[in-house]
Parts: C-alpha cells; sequence; structure tokens
C-alpha cells in the first residue's frame, strides 16, 4: 500500500514543502530511502523500525520504499523520523492514509518511541500556513515555537504512539496557542541597566545617540574604564521588536538549534559577543549545508566584538559585507544561502598593545611603530563602516565612591524610542532606510541640511582637524540623530559640535 506524509525542511532562512511517499511492498523485509538524503536521514530508518517496535507496532513485512520529494534538493537531520514512521503506519494500514493528507508532521524519533525537538520548526510552521495546510504535528518542546503562527493549529506531541492514536482518531488533541501579548511582556526584562553604571555620563551619552541611530560604535579606552560593561547594557536601551522582527530572529535562532525549549519568540534583541578567535565561518556562517553565523545570530540586535584589533584580519575584512548590504550570502559548488545581518555593531579597543597610549595615571610602553601596527589591524574600509569613536577614560574616584545610581535604562530607552519613531516616519516609504545610520546620499541630501552657523562649524572642523572625506557624512548622519533625541527638525551648530567629538579616529591628534 502506498501513502504520502506531508513535513517540511529549511533552505537558508525560509522553509520548503518535503512530501514523504512510502509504498510497503512484498518480498524480503528491507527498507530503503531514495530522493537524496544525507546521513542522518539515511539513519532515520533504524531508528524508526526500533521506535515503532518499542511503541508496540509490528515492523515493516516486506520491501518499504521511502522517497522525499523534491527529489533534487539534498534532506538533512533527523527531522524525517515521525512523518516516515506515520507514513509506515499508514501504509500497513494501522492508520487511514486519508487522515494524514491534511497535516504537516516533523519530529525526530528517539528509540524508546519518545519525540525529540528539532530544529527549525518557526520556519516549517509559517510555510504549512502558507500552503493552506490544517495543522501542524510537532514535538512537545517545539510546540510554542510553532504555535505563534496565526492560522495553522499546532499539535503538541511526545511519543509516536499518542501521535498514532490521534491520527487513527483513538485519541482527542487539543491544539495548543500562544498569547502573543503575555510574550512580549517579558521584553523589559533584563539583568543588566544602565542605572548601575558609575559615571562615564560621556560614554552613556554616546550610546543613546548611536542606539537612536543605528549607528555602529567604536569604544577606545586604557583596560578596565568599563567598555565591556557598558555595552552589555546596550540592549536594555534598543527599542522592543516587533513582531515582524521578533519573527525574523526567531527564525534564525531556530535554524540553528539555539532557541530554548519551550519559548515561543525571541522578543528580546540578541546580544552576541565572540571570541577574538572565532574563525570567518563562525562569524559569517558557512558549513557544507550553510548555517548561520554571528552576524545572522545578531539580526535585529547587538554584535559586540571586543578586542577588536585582536581579531584575524581576514574575520574582520567579512564584516563589511553585512556591514553594508544587511544580510550575508554563502556560497558553495552545490547551493548559495543569503541570510539577513541587519545590527547594531559595537566594537571596544584599547588604544596601543599595552593599554595606557595616553593616559595619564599610567606610562605606555609601546613604540610609535607598534601602536601604528596594532591600530592598522582595522583596515579603512572597516573604519568607514562605524559612524562613532568614543574615547572612554578611566572612571574618577569621586564616580566609583557615589552612592547615587545613574540615569535607568528605561529613561534612556524612551528617548531612544521617541527619536525612532521620527526616523521611522521620515522613512516610511523608502525601501532599504529604516534609521538615520542607513542613509544613502540622496537622503542626507535632504534630511541632513545643517543650519548655516553649523555648516560654517562643521567646514572649520574639516579643515583645522584634517578629517577624512569619510568622516563628512558621517558627522552629518549622527548630527540628525542628535537632532532627532533634541526633538529638532533643524540641525544646529550644538548638534554637529557634539558629532564631532564623537570621530576621534579620523583626528591627527589620536595618531
Amino acid at each position: 500500500m502506498l501513502s504520502k506524509v506531508m513535513s517540511g525542511a529549511v533552505y537558508g532562512v525560509d522553509a520548503y514543502a518535503v512530501e514523504i511517499e512510502v509504498n510497503a511492498g512484498h518480498g524480503d523485509p528491507f527498507t530503503v530511502i531514495v530522493g537524496l538524503p544525507d546521513a542522518a536521514v539515511r539513519e532515520s530508518k533504524d531508528r524508526v523500525e526500533t521506535a515503532l517496535i518499542n511503541s508496540g507496532f509490528a515492523p515493516p513485512l516486506g520491501r518499504t520504499t521511502i522517497n522525499l520529494a523534491p527529489a533534487d534538493i539534498k534532506k538533512e537531520g533527523p527531522s524525517f523520523d515521525l512523518p516516515i514512521a506515520l507514513g509506515m503506519l499508514a501504509a500497513q494500514g494501522d492508520i487511514p492514509p486519508e487522515n494524514l493528507s491534511e497535516w504537516a508532521i516533523v519530529g525526530e524519533l528517539a528509540l524508546s518511541g519518545e519525540i525529540r525537538r528539532v530544529k527549525g520548526v518557526l520556519p516549517i510552521s509559517l510555510s504549512a500556513r502558507d500552503r493552506g495546510i490544517k495543522g501542524i504535528m510537532v514535538p512537545t518542546e517545539n510546540a510554542e515555537e510553532a504555535a505563534v503562527v496565526k492560522g495553522v493549529d499546532v499539535y503538541p506531541v511526545n511519543h509516536l504512539r499518542q501521535a498514532a492514536d490521534f491520527l487513527a482518531g483513538n485519541l482527542a488533541l487539543e491544539p495548543l496557542s500562544v498569547d502573543l501579548d503575555r510574550v512580549f511582556e517579558a521584553f523589559d526584562l533584563y539583568d543588566e541597566d544602565f542605572a548601575d553604571v558609575k559615571g562615564q555620563e560621556y560614554a552613556k551619552r554616546a550610546l543613546e545617540v548611536a542606539v537612536a541611530g543605528g549607528h555602529n560604535l567604536l569604544a577606545i579606552g586604557p583596560p578596565g574604564t568599563g567598555k565591556t560593561m557598558l555595552a552589555k547594557r546596550v540592549p536594555s536601551i534598543l527599542p522592543p521588536m516587533s513582531l515582524e522582527e521578533a519573527l525574523e530572529s526567531t527564525k534564525i535562532h531556530s535554524i540553528a538549534g539555539m532557541l530554548p525549549s519551550h519559548q515561543a519568540l525571541l522578543v528580546r534583541r540578541p546580544f552576541r559577543s565572540p571570541h577574538h578567535t572565532i574563525s570567518d565561518a563562525g562569524l559569517l556562517g558557512g558549513g557544507s549545508h550553510p548555517a548561520p553565523g554571528e552576524v545572522s545570530l545578531s539580526h535585529h540586535g547587538v554584535l559586540f566584538l571586543d578586542e577588536l584589533p585582536e581579531f584575524h584580519r581576514n574575520v574582520l575584512e567579512v564584516l563589511r559585507q553585512p556591514l553594508e548590504d544587511g544580510r550575508v550570502t554563502i556560497s558553495r559548488a552545490a547551493v548559495s544561502v543569503t541570510f539577513p545581518s541587519r545590527f547594531m555593531l559595537v566594537a571596544a579597543m584599547n588604544p596601543c598593545p599595552c593599554g595606557y597610549h595616553g593616559d595619564p595615571k599610567n606610562s605606555c610602553r609601546c613604540s610609535s611603530l607598534q601602536i601604528q601596527r596594532y591600530r592598522n589591524k582595522i583596515s579603512g574600509p572597516l573604519l568607514d563602516r562605524i559612524d562613532i569613536h568614543l574615547e572612554v577614560p578611566a572612571v574618577r574616584y569621586q564616580d566609583l565612591a557615589s552612592h547615587r545610581n545613574g540615569e535607568s535604562s528605561s529613561d534612556i530607552r524612551a528617548r531612544v524610542v521617541q527619536a525612532r519613531k521620527k526616523q521611522q516616519d521620515r522613512f516610511r516609504d523608502i525601501r532599504g532606510v529604516h534609521c538615520n545610520a542607513d542613509m544613502r546620499s540622496r537622503e542626507l541630501n535632504v534630511h541632513g541640511r545643517l543650519e548655516p552657523e553649523a555648516e560654517d562649524l562643521l567646514k572649520m572642523a574639516i579643515t583645522e582637524l584634517n578629517f577624512s572625506a569619510r568622516a563628512y557624512d558621517r558627522i552629518r548622519k549622527v548630527s540628525r540623530t542628535i537632532a532627532d533625541l533634541d526633538q529638532s527638525e533643524s540641525i544646529t551648530p550644538a548638534h554637529v559640535s557634539e558629532a564631532v567629538q564623537y570621530r576621534s579616529l579620523d583626528r591627527q591628534m589620536w595618531v
């Protein structure tokens, strides 16, 4: 007898339908899987047959052929275990074959028949809804993730026997629903808060400006000044994610297998901080079947690179495409996959190898050549994509000893949200521009116009401080953001003056 079961698989960040055909024939007991299965899928027949026996079902008695269509796309992973098992039961007459036609099914089987969680359930659930599938059957640990998709019924199952009895009509199950409003209530639950930071008011202001405009930021300062502590608190002042952004970020983490069990959505913006020994494949993504890297896992969030010059140069250079395009394309001989990677880059570095160049309290032991070589590890094209250069000095004793808390993250975030709202309204009809940092020359010439006095100030800064040509547009973008924080339509000399302070790497005195 022939049976058909619908399932799904992931390609990039989206899913496609996989039809599993199971034909139970005569002859010696033997099971073959065709349709470009990888090793994990080929091993599925052994897991499935053992799970069937341990669940009280008879194993296949003759030759069983399993086809995974479309046959020209390689199938990977153990997520086809459950639909293959149910297809075998339908082919043997234990389940009415017509009962499988309205379902999409995914799940890995243990030898006992228990159903384990799999990767990529959210994009598979979205694909099932778009195809008009009645419902989707998923492992219990993946159920909340699948249930955020409205328009498709999600049935969690934890054992092969339970799934078979339900499809045979011998057991009733209720679909799972998720209250998205309650899920988003977890947005404000941050462990780190800017209220805990002593002093560093200038640095906190620069981070507020960076987040308000979506600007990339590089913090420079000696060891122990709080660069890492400040960076870890950046997510707490980012604006809340929309449902669309949450779905995009959750899809990436689901595909990578990094979404915690029983979590419906990522409602807090991701914060990724890879070690400086990471490879370019780990940062960008890769593998024979390309998986998302750190730049994609930080989509709609923050990518923090501590000790920036310690990263391998080739690793830093691969950042240029995702910083510019908001996406990364990974090409292999048989496949090319594109992952979204629109993130805010926050980086930190010492001013020299020993860390104390320019520090009034500690003497620097580095030669001019060592300092220049250290800084040259960061290429000009990468610096060209960083709008704000923040100098972080040592904290004064009176600030450390103070018992007064600083301004809270919630207060700072309120101003950030207000500024971002102005930018959303400004760029509503402009494709590819979401915040001030995304402005191209066309938008900058319209929305980045300076008052005459501000234009004169910028001209003097470019001339007297020997700023590079790339700094001109960066200062205008940051000035626009500072004006938005002030709720000002015009860009004044005060806004330009503050923006100029955030270009320390372009000043001749720093070099």
